[in-house]
């Protein structure tokens, strides 16, 4: 299926002061030179925040990280978790039409979309509210046929039950996650026929369900408000803001006396080279490396291991600079030679905003 950003964009995107700390939090279970793995929590945490992600946020998220703007875009659409065109205000529908829920009605639930939300998929209702697809298995198969709407599951359905839950929520209403035919998991529809003992003392919903109650509102968004400690890997969130040890600054003291914009060579003249050429240098840290007085290739091939070390902790990205093989990629440039990065980077004009 061809995936494509959607030809209407809102012109920026900015993480809520919450997402924000969420996010900078998520990028620190990281080592440091590795923040580009964080790119799927951060991308779905800017679609929790807008209901869809949106390309001001996919670039947002890619220079938040150091990323360039196709790689971030490469994981937008491939996915179908991310939703690239605009979603339902109250709710978007996923109908799963994997084999035990077709068998058992989905269909039937994908035909009272089409009557009551939009006749495609993906296409907003009337009023704005709300939106639908069909997506593959669930993982729900004893209680097929089932939809998933926000954060929870919504089984056993039946085209009567399934048309009232849509017309409840239109209304403001939140229904109750789970199965809808009475069931409490996914026993046997005639009632338990083992481990009986366990079914006293129960919640009045299974644990899932429970939860969503719980919460009040199964249908809303996350916000970055739901839990706060944002740092657990961190023990607290007095110890993550905490002044750091000095082992690492004792580890590579030997090697910090001086300044690395003392160290570097000067700026040639004739203008600056772009540095975007060499694999691993994003927009970002371009413009790091000229706050640092670097702006060209044969000061990038004549760094010696002082200066990498260096520049791994001016730019905060350790490790990077010997991953990517800066200086055996600068010194080709540096003597007119592309690299194949340079090549496919001229190109396809990858850093193009």
């Amino acid at each position: 299926m061809l995936r494509r950003l959607h030809h209407e964009q809102p012109e920026s995107f900015a993480y809520t002061p919450a997402n924000d700390a969420w996010a900078k939090a998520q990028i620190t279970k990281y080592p440091e030179g590795r923040q580009a793995s964080a790119i799927i929590p951060l991308l779905w945490r800017a679609q929790e925040q807008e209901g869809w992600l949106t390309r001001p946020a996919i670039e947002y998220v890619a220079d938040m990280l150091d990323m360039a703007y196709i790689r971030a875009l490469e994981v937008a659409t491939f996915y179908f978790m991310f939703q690239l065109q605009p979603v339902g205000t109250v709710a978007h529908i996923q109908i799963c039409g994997t084999t035990s829920c077709m068998i058992c009605g989905a269909e039937d639930l994908i035909g009272v979309c089409k009557e009551k939300i939009a006749p495609k998929a993906h296409q907003l209702s009337d009023d704005g509210k709300f939106s639908w697809e069909e997506v593959e298995c669930l993982g729900a198969c004893t209680n097929a046929p089932m939809a998933q709407i926000g954060k929870d599951y919504y089984e056993d359905l039946t085209t009567e039950s399934f048309a009232k839950m849509l017309d409840d929520m239109a209304a403001g209403k939140v229904p109750v996650p789970g199965p809808q035919n009475g069931r409490y998991a996914s026993e046997p529809r005639a009632g338990l026929t083992s481990l009986k003992e366990f079914d006293s003392g129960k919640t009045q919903y299974n644990a899932s369900a429970q939860a969503a109650v719980d919460i009040g509102d199964s249908i809303k968004r996350i916000d970055g408000t739901e839990v706060p400690l944002i740092t657990p890997w961190l023990q607290d969130a007095a110890n993550s803001t905490a002044a750091p040890t000095n082992a690492k600054a004792e580890k590579s003291s030997p090697k910090a006396a001086p300044k690395a914009e003392e160290k570097l060579a000067s700026v040639p003249e004739g203008g600056a080279d772009d540095l975007k050429m060499i694999s691993g240098v994003g927009p970002a840290l371009e413009k790091k490396l000229h706050a640092a007085r670097v702006t060209s290739f044969a000061q990038i091939a004549a760094w010696s291991e002082d200066d990498i070390i260096r520049m791994d902790d001016l730019l905060s990205f350790k490790g990077r600079i010997a991953r990517d093989n800066w200086v055996e990629q600068a010194k080709k440039l540096a003597s007119g030679i592309e690299t194949d990065f340079s090549k496919r980077a001229k190109k396809a004009d990858i850093y193009k905003n």
